[in-house]
């Protein structure tokens, strides 16, 4: 059928049915697993309205209707892997309408969305918008310690309006919230009963919970068992005495220039990491099996590694060595945050160059990450402690944390692991001179 052709009414039908096949989520993933339904048999549905969630191997994505009509038919149940291209629903339409544009019109975007932006260097934030009075299927914004909050005090975040960023819920906006109703189910549940089934939950008294290896679990495993297969990896480790650099981030923070930011020490390694790249570009690879070659970087998608409910994720941040301190104290938090509340999209997490991992947060001395495929190195930043130290021949108690380092081999050799490791070292035991970008 060519291009604005009248689809055919079947026989029998009031109207034309219209059948929506899983798009190229995007970057070429090839199938994706559904989450949920938004929409039922019978149901109503408009033009660009959310009618189903699904996850790829980056991203939970939310798929909008390319058409308005009601629902007949729905093709696949939450759980199942839906290659791209599958049918997943059929939608009736009375009104005449023409065909979709095909794979080759609509550049790769979701169907619905239409033409896709041209690229741009830098992620670009979605604006704010004003909440809807009935609650979605989406995970509310919040920030992580607010949902903590939230949860010990059973509190539904729907509920909660938020004055953070972007509309993020925030913990003041947690301990001055008055629920406004009585209990409501939760999004998972309401989806499972109006899906046709009950929510899984552990029998009382159980000795094992299963639970099905699916989405961003089950793409991570086979990254890191394809990581750990195909890549001949080393590690090599330092440690910092970083007092200057936690002293320096005290001041910084006093400053009009990071009113409103969490200025953490993941945002100055990060800055350290950067400027040592620019000094050291062989640890900012890839490895090209086909045409055998070794593709230097000179832009720098840096991945941070978040610690989320559906498993390990990377957002990275698009062409990170011309952000400043600042940006990079701001962008990191959002990126976190975002990729936390599942709200990060398959063009946030894919396109990583080098990546840093903050075991520290979990009160670790360092760790040995697994290098990601497509990338050279990754960087883990330890637990930053008061620890005894030598500081000018005497006995004193500075900062003091490990950097970790792996690497591919095939393209990192230990002279220039360890070059660059020394190099990221010396930048945070005298961080002044990182503040030309500030």
């Amino acid at each position: 059928m060519t291009k604005g052709a009248t689809v055919p009414q079947p026989a029998g039908d009031d109207g034309h049915v219209l059948e929506f096949r899983l798009p190229d989520l995007g970057e070429g993933l090839a199938d994706g697993d559904l989450v949920s339904w938004a929409v039922g048999v019978g149901d109503t549905v408009e033009l660009n309205q959310t009618i189903a969630e699904v996850e790829t191997a980056k991203a939970v994505v939310a798929l909008p209707s390319p058409f308005s009509g009601t629902v007949v038919e729905l093709l696949a149940s939450p759980g199942d892997t839906v290659p791209v291209g599958a049918p997943l629903i059929r939608v009736r339409n009375d009104l005449e309408v023409t065909e979709p544009p095909t794979a080759e019109d609509r550049r790769d975007v979701l169907v619905g969305y239409g033409p896709e932006a041209e690229a741009t260097s830098r992620r670009r934030r979605p604006a704010p918008s004003t909440a809807s009075t009935t609650p979605s299927t989406h995970r509310a914004a919040a920030t992580p310690a607010a949902r903590k909050l939230a949860k010990e005090l059973g509190l539904d975040l729907w509920y909660v309006a938020g004055s953070g960023p972007d509309g993020a819920v925030t913990v003041e906006d947690v301990r001055s919230a008055v629920p406004v109703t009585g209990p409501r189910t939760a999004p998972d549940a309401e989806v499972a009963e109006r899906n046709g089934h009950a929510a899984d939950a552990p029998e009382p008294g159980a000795r094992e919970e299963r639970a099905p290896i699916t989405g961003i679990r089950k793409r991570t495993a086979a990254a890191m068992l394809a990581s750990a297969r195909t890549i001949p990896q080393a590690s090599t480790f330092v440690t910092v005495d970083c007092t200057a650099s936690m002293e320096l981030l005290d001041h910084l923070r006093t400053t009009t220039s990071f009113d409103g930011l969490t200025l953490t020490p993941l945002a100055l390694v990060a800055r350290a990491a950067l400027a040592a790249i620019a000094e050291h570009p062989g640890i900012n690879t890839a490895w090209d099996e086909q045409n055998q070659q070794i593709v230097t970087k000179h832009y720098v998608n840096l991945g941070i590694a978040v610690a989320a409910d559906r498993g390990l994720l990377v957002p990275n941040l698009k062409d990170a060595q011309t952000l400043s301190l600042r940006e990079l104290c701001r962008e990191i938090s959002w990126a976190a945050e975002t990729a936390r509340s599942g709200n990060a999209t398959p063009a946030d997490l894919l396109g990583g160059t080098f990546t840093i991992t903050n075991v520290g947060v979990f009160g670790v001395d360092t760790g040995v990450p697994l290098v990601n495929p497509g990338e050279a190195a990754i960087l883990c930043l330890g637990s930053i402690r008061k620890r005894p130290w030598v500081f000018r021949d005497e006995l004193a108690i500075r900062w003091v944390t490990t950097l970790g380092l792996s690497f591919d081999h095939r393209m990192v050799d230990g002279e220039l692991g360890a070059r660059f490791l020394a190099t990221t070292a010396g930048f945070l035991e005298d961080p002044l001179t990182l503040l030309s970008r500030v």
